[in-house]
């Protein structure tokens, strides 16, 4: 199959347990919870998405064949040395198009291998990170992995039956209010309190942004 990206390019890494890492970001186009399109974010399952995922005109993006293809592309952004690489597969909704085969590739390349998804569809356990971000509205089958990150707040967020979940680190991050600065103080201080009250939580926030990041 081919892969359908909209951008890839080097960071660091901004959320969760892996902060502060040297990254390779993999964006892939499309998400199965958004189209992507302003006009249809309030009929949308997930309607906070502060990302852009539609097309692939993105630095890097593009359509790649072959999943060495793909792969290659990834490690060129990388640059030499194979210490330590590390990707992230995120979207959009990776799990759309990531295949055993590109994992396989990736992992020939050197690569740590993290994924970021929605937890809408099941992620196959040779990724060797898997983070999870459930939406309220959606049904989450991945109910197991290294990371689960609920952006907060979320209305109807089961997050009670979440910490039954098979993941090793649970973390709170503050929702992106879009440029409100006031809603995302608001999501902040709701976010610093629940896990206050609810110490099996530790707060995630997206120090991209704060440090001026993609």
């Amino acid at each position: 199959m081919s892969y359908a990206v909209k951008e890839i390019f080097l960071t660091l890494q901004g959320e969760g347990v892996h902060a502060g890492r040297r990254a390779v970001f993999v964006r892939f186009a499309g998400c199965n919870l958004w189209s992507g399109l302003e006009r249809d974010r309030a009929k949308a399952i997930c309607q906070f998405c502060d990302t852009d995922f539609i097309g692939m005109d993105g630095q890097g993006g593009g359509r790649f064949d072959t999943a060495g293809d793909l792969a290659r592309a990834a490690a060129e952004t990388w640059g030499s040395g194979i210490e330590a690489r590390f990707v992230v597969l995120t979207g959009g909704e990776p799990m759309l198009q990531v295949d055993q085969i590109l994992i396989d590739a990736l992992h020939a390349e050197g690569f740590f291998i993290a994924i970021e998804s929605n937890g809408t569809l099941a992620v196959p356990r040779t990724i060797d990170w898997i983070c999870i971000s459930p939406k309220a509205q959606s049904e989450t089958v991945q109910r197991s992995g290294d990371e689960l990150k609920l952006v907060w707040p979320q209305n109807d967020s089961n997050w009670q039956e979440m910490e039954s979940w098979a993941f090793a680190n649970l973390l709170l991050q503050p929702m992106d209010a879009r440029g409100d600065s006031e809603a995302s103080q608001s999501h902040l201080e709701q976010a610093i309190g629940f896990v206050q009250a609810h110490p099996k939580w530790r707060l995630s926030l997206q120090n991209h942004k704060i440090l001026g990041l993609a």
